[in-house]
């Protein structure tokens, strides 16, 4: 269950997504952090998402999706499945509107998720946490509703408004730098992908996925979607690559890498200890893979802070479950 025509994003559709998400939206920082980048061993600057309305980067690809609709498309609301900040982004992006939005989590979901999506109104129905789980509950939601489906990563108006970070950094980048995207169902990084081959075509980009979830580097050797069984604190990692993400990313992407999850432990504790930003594990793992030596780039390197919104406490917990 996707909500894609096939048909891809390109500049001139991203820059009318930035036109169109721009009142609902912020544009981010870009910090550099000296004693990160002394930390990881190179210059390193953030793309702050977690500084984005919401809390992560979501909010652009459901406010373009949401306000692209027509009357009729919005009349039942929207519905989609999440692990937790395409769900806050989509009430969010559906409350600004004034529709209702039909949200499936997946049982264990991040309370700090959780709970912002329920402050944005949305309607929570749980699910098992599989993909499985997800979609079969999300059709009996949509059959019920009559909602309108907003993919979380395979529709081509979410991929758009995600392809706004990308036109956000355009301007910044020099020749040479690396840009680091994680890697979940390949919304983010098909988006910027896209703008940036377009526009500037002189610099690397490379997805970063959890080794226990890496399903994109899997499907883009295979050719096709290879789901795998999720095991990784990256929550917002944990989705299957779309079939459309894929097809984008095996244009757009120079490498894919992956960490293990006590590299990302040891990467949210370095952003929290040099930048004092509490970030989500997903948000990491583009440091993880500088702090664990995965690469070794020749200019700058940026790295996309996909969100912030984590639960108090869970590092301790995710600690004791990586050890134990």
């Amino acid at each position: 269950m996707t909500g894609h025509s096939g048909v891809w994003p390109d500049s001139t559709t991203i820059e009318a997504a930035a036109a169109r998400i721009r009142p609902h939206t912020f544009r981010t920082p870009l910090l550099a952090n000296a004693a990160l980048s002394e930390a990881v061993g190179t210059e390193i600057l953030l793309k702050c998402e977690n500084h984005q309305a919401g809390g992560a980067f979501k909010a652009r690809g459901a406010c373009n999706a949401v306000f692209s609709l027509s009357e009729e498309e919005a009349a039942c609301g929207v519905a989609t499945h999440s692990s937790g900040n395409h769900a806050i982004a989509l009430a969010r992006a559906a409350r600004l509107r004034g529709i209702p939005a039909h949200v499936v989590m997946p049982e264990g979901a991040a309370r700090a998720k959780r709970a912002g999506a329920a402050a944005e109104g949305a309607r929570i129905f749980d699910c098992p946490p599989t993909m499985e789980g997800r979609i079969q509950t999300l059709e009996a939601v949509m059959a019920d509703t009559a909602a309108t489906l907003v993919h979380p990563y395979e529709d081509p108006r979410v991929i758009a408004g995600q392809g706004t970070v990308g036109l956000e950094l355009a301007a910044s980048l020099r020749a040479g730098d690396t840009v680091l995207v994680p890697l979940g169902g390949g919304g983010l990084i098909s988006g910027v992908g896209l703008y940036l081959r377009q526009q500037r075509s002189d610099v690397r980009l490379i997805g970063v996925e959890p080794s226990g979830a890496d399903d994109a580097l899997r499907s883009l050797r295979a050719g096709r979607v290879v789901p795998v069984s999720p095991n990784t604190i990256a929550d917002g990692l944990r989705a299957t690559v779309g079939e459309l993400n894929r097809q984008i990313i095996d244009q757009v992407v120079d490498d894919i890498l992956t960490v293990e999850d006590e590299a990302i432990l040891a990467a949210m504790e370095a952003v929290w200890r040099h930048s004092h930003m509490q970030v989500e594990p997903s948000a990491v793992v583009g440091v993880a893979a500088l702090m664990a030596g995965r690469l070794r780039p020749a200019g700058r390197v940026i790295s996309i802070l996909t969100g912030g919104n984590v639960d108090v406490g869970a590092f301790d917990f995710w600690q004791g479950s990586v050890q134990a």
